[in-house]
């Protein structure tokens, strides 16, 4: 082992930061590193918090990558999307890693501070609602838990009111000649499965040479919602590891109402053209 102390400095690292940005600087790390807040004495708390932070910061990245996949398909750039949307599987992938670090808390280190939550639930992030939104899953009664924030209910007003990802894919299969049938006149509402848009996906799936890029977003797609569906059924196993079939902090019937989502389809087409092969 050499005895010699290393200096970065000698190879040009630069070492003094007074009137230069540094890397803190840059990621705002004060703030950032200073929002955790614990409100018990328990130990457990800081990672019930990191936890959840660190969710939050890969669904905003999420939410970037969705939105800018949109864009490009709505600009007939499918090819653009691939790359944006396997970083979206990729991120869920990250954030399903994140369950395995919570599960490591037992239901009675979790009692400890769980009182000190009042009604703030998972179930309430409006980012996790924005996803949804983007993705096609529009269900408006989940605008309620946001009503005492009127910017957060602009914002995802602002998303109901444009075609969702799955709804600019279906308008790309009409542009390249497939008959969808009527698209919606609020894109608001909840859209209806629908059996031409099954027979649409099956000719592409049935030619993917001559339907490349189309069958490619599809595959994109069901990555997506691949990966987010693993997620729910992470975050259903975690919350009844942990507080069993107790209602959730935020009032919601917790497992029992995870488990519903586990029903919701995103994509659904795109999964039933599977059987029709």
């Amino acid at each position: 082992m050499s005895t010699t102390t290393y200096d970065p400095a000698r190879d040009g690292a630069e070492m003094s930061f007074r009137d230069k940005m540094s890397y803190g600087d840059y990621l705002s790390l004060d703030m950032v590193l200073s929002a955790q807040k614990p409100l018990s004495t328990a130990h457990d708390e800081m990672l019930f918090i990191v936890q959840h932070h660190v969710s939050e910061l890969w669904m905003k990245l999420a939410i970037h990558e969705i939105t800018a996949a949109i864009g490009a398909i709505r600009r007939d750039e499918p090819r653009a999307a691939f790359k944006m949307l396997t970083r979206v599987a990729r991120i869920f992938e990250q954030l399903n890693n994140a369950w395995d670090v919570l599960r490591t808390m037992t239901p009675s280190e979790y009692t400890t501070f769980r009182d000190k939550l009042g009604k703030s639930s998972g179930f309430q992030s409006w980012q996790y609602r924005e996803i949804e939104f983007l993705a096609g899953n529009r269900n408006l009664a989940m605008l309620k838990p946001h009503a005492h924030r009127p910017d957060v209910i602009a914002k995802l007003e602002e998303v109901l009111a444009r075609p969702s990802l799955y709804d600019e894919a279906l308008l790309l299969l009409q542009r390249h000649g497939f008959d969808i049938g009527a698209t919606r006149a609020d894109w608001r509402e909840s859209r209806a499965e629908s059996d031409q848009v099954v027979q649409c996906w099956q000719t592409i799936y049935r030619d993917p040479q001559r339907y490349w890029d189309l069958y490619e977003l599809a595959e994109k797609l069901v990555d997506f919602e691949d990966y987010f569906r693993r997620w729910r059924f992470n975050h259903v196993t975690t919350v009844e590891r942990i507080i069993g079939l107790k209602r959730g902090t935020g009032g919601t019937s917790g497992v029992q109402y995870l488990r519903k989502m586990l029903d919701v389809v995103l994509f659904p087409e795109l999964w039933r053209v599977r059987t029709e092969l």
